[in-house]
């Protein structure tokens, strides 16, 4: 069966009424491996899935990449058939936002930091548009990346605390085989840079083999995350180890904590991340 494609929100849910249970991956389009993972989880979850494709101009700050953000929906919807999606939802910005959006999701403080203390008002981009899908496609199951850490922290609370009647289903990360995590944003790297941007993933792989052995001097760990990253000429935002519950600074006897890094090598910000277990 080919796949169906929805442009509205009134032929989205004329559709869904015929689903007894469906499954929401929201994306922005620039369709790879990484998001047909999603899609492969959610049909795990239910036996319809919905691929949202939306860039959405809330979540890009002033000088990120929104106009030059790959639009690639013939290409992204033919590799979704393929990973079985049956359905697309792809509204243009009039059906998103028919009119000013001046009602916003005011996320809490963890928004402004890490990821958000580099790009100003991105969550609350995020949360508005994520919240407004919630709504527009009513699913039973949504699935998200855990590569985008932060985000995901923050749609699980957004959607416990406004009692959202959606299960979150968290995807681990998908990574080409040298390590480096599947972004849309890759495709602006150099070759010279491609092959020295898994250096990301092994600098926060180094933190988790320390933590592991017992090292909870996660400032000095940090410290030296950074400084590699520097010595290969990365320009770094922040490495830091956190508390996976809150993404503030660890309690003394936590034991779930995380990695996460971001940083630029050349033009292209890349970010990464990686689950840690102190003994």
């Amino acid at each position: 069966m080919a796949i169906e494609i929805l442009r509205s929100v009134s032929e989205l849910r004329a559709r869904l009424r015929q689903e007894p249970r469906y499954a929401c991956v929201p994306t922005m389009g620039n369709i790879h491996d990484g998001h047909l993972r999603l899609v492969t989880l959610g049909l795990q979850n239910a036996p319809t899935v919905v691929t949202t494709i939306f860039v959405n101009r809330l979540q890009f700050g002033q000088g990120e990449d929104f106009d030059k953000y790959p639009r690639t929906f013939e290409e992204d919807c033919e590799k979704l058939e393929r990973a079985g999606c049956q359905l697309v939802f792809h509204p243009d910005e009039r059906e998103m936002y028919p009119e000013p959006q001046v009602f916003m999701v005011d996320p809490p403080p963890v928004a402004n930091k890490l990821e958000g203390r580099f790009r100003h008002g991105h969550f609350r981009g995020v949360a508005t548009v994520v919240l407004k899908l919630m709504n527009m496609v009513q699913p039973h199951v949504a699935v998200f990346g855990k590569k985008d850490y932060q985000q995901l922290h923050i749609i699980r609370h957004m959607v416990r605390q406004l009692a959202l009647p959606v299960e979150i289903v968290a995807a681990e990360t998908y990574r080409a085989d040298d390590g480096l995590a599947l972004s849309s944003r890759n495709r602006y790297l150099s070759p010279e840079e491609r092959g020295e941007a898994p250096r990301l993933h092994e600098a926060l792989d180094q933190v988790r083999a320390a933590v592991a052995s017992g090292d909870r001097n996660f400032e000095a760990l940090e410290f030296a995350a950074d400084a590699l990253l520097a010595r290969h000429g990365w320009h770094v935002d922040y490495v830091v180890v956190r508390s996976r519950r809150t993404l503030m600074q660890p309690e003394a006897d936590e034991k779930e904590l995380v990695a996460l890094g971001a940083a630029r090598l050349g033009v292209t910000r890349l970010i990464d991340n990686l689950e840690l277990l102190a003994p």
